[in-house]
């Protein structure tokens, strides 16, 4: 295992949220999970899941224990309900006062099709979240034989970033773009 990797992140909000309270308690329970998978333990779990031929399922497993504790539901059900396409869900949700909190956790998919697209669209129009937990992986090699390596955290923060231009914001008001 790389003991060198670290999980990291950057963190985008539009203007009119960095100073609130709502915004404060995002940092503070991404802070907590962003420790926990940080900790030797954990990281050597996230390794694991992150091999050629693993579902992004078993690095939602890692996720699950600290999010679970930080309040977050797994695949809460009817946050969609108002749309034709009432059957998508996140892999977590957190309620937070007035809104909340999408956790989406993504592997091998990120960018071949667009799923970080995808999930920041789902909390777009999702009337119950304002936030949204993006992890992806730094590096990711698709099979065991290739030297092929992607790097969907660089190539989703690109894709990210732009939406946090004043003329380009939505309804997620910040993302914490998670890179494991």
């Amino acid at each position: 295992m790389d003991t060198e990797h670290q999980v990291i992140h950057s963190r985008f909000v539009q203007k009119d949220y960095t100073e609130s309270n709502e915004w404060r308690d995002v940092c503070s329970i991404a802070e907590k999970l962003i420790d926990y998978l940080n900790s030797p333990t954990t990281l050597a779990k996230i390794y694991s899941a992150n091999q050629p031929k693993q579902s992004s399922s078993e690095v939602q497993k890692v996720f699950l224990e600290k999010a679970t504790e930080l309040g977050f539901q797994d695949e809460s059900k009817g946050l969609f309900k108002d749309y034709a396409n009432h059957r998508l869900r996140p892999d977590y949700f957190c309620k937070l006062n007035e809104s909340g909190i999408l956790i989406e956790v993504e592997r091998g998919k990120t960018n071949q099709n667009n799923m970080d697209f995808l999930d920041f669209w789902k909390c777009h129009i999702c009337m119950h979240a304002h936030y949204l937990f993006l992890c992806v992986p730094q590096q990711l090699k698709q099979n065991s034989k290739s030297n092929l390596v992607s790097r969907p955290y660089k190539t989703t923060l690109n894709h990210m970033s732009a939406f946090f231009e004043p003329a380009n914001y939505t309804n997620v008001r910040g993302l914490f773009l998670i890179g494991y």
